[in-house]
């Protein structure tokens, strides 16, 4: 079995999975009809191919879901003392990002994961620059910056790991 076939079959049991739990029951039933329904999208609606060079890190792989856990966490956590605190709501703004990925999908899992994070919203991407344009909760001191722009270099440092990685010499074609 090919990459692209275990690709395929990734992605069909992955909107199986999502549509098992929009049903919210794990059943026989909703597997079949979520692999029927997974197949008629995948034949129906395909995605364009991204080219994915290199091999993959599942280390770095599940660093990345690690740290992008603990960034949500502690973002929602500083959202809630924003909502609570007595004080009057921080300022907000648009930061640009200069990314250094040379992959499609490494720029896509970067904007999904600052999706992800509480206080961040990707606004604008600029491919052919590689930039990002944030609109970030908190920008009103120095150190607020430096720490979002330091989850963001850190989130793309491992997405690059784990999907930019080049082939080992010995295993070049």
């Amino acid at each position: 079995m090919g990459r692209d076939s275990v690709v395929r079959v990734g992605v069909l049991f992955w909107l199986a999975a999502v549509y098992m739990a929009l049903w919210g029951d794990l059943s026989v039933g909703n597997l079949v009809g979520g692999l029927v329904v997974g197949a008629l999208i995948m034949v129906a609606l395909p995605l364009p191919r991204i080219p994915v060079s290199g091999r993959l890190d599942l280390l770095a792989m599940a660093e990345a879901a690690v740290v992008s856990a603990y960034y949500a966490l502690e973002s929602s956590l500083q959202i809630a003392w924003f909502a609570i605190r007595p004080a009057p709501p921080p300022v907000s703004g648009v930061l640009r990002v200069g990314l250094s990925t040379k992959s499609d999908l490494v720029l896509v899992l970067t904007t999904d994961l600052l999706n992800l994070i509480p206080g961040t919203m990707v606004l604008e991407i600029d491919r052919s620059r590689c930039l990002v344009y944030v609109h970030v909760l908190d920008v009103g001191s120095d150190a607020a910056v430096a720490r979002f722009y330091h989850q963001t270099r850190r989130l793309e440092r491992l997405l690059i790991s784990a999907f930019e990685r080049p082939f080992p010499k010995s295993d070049r074609r």
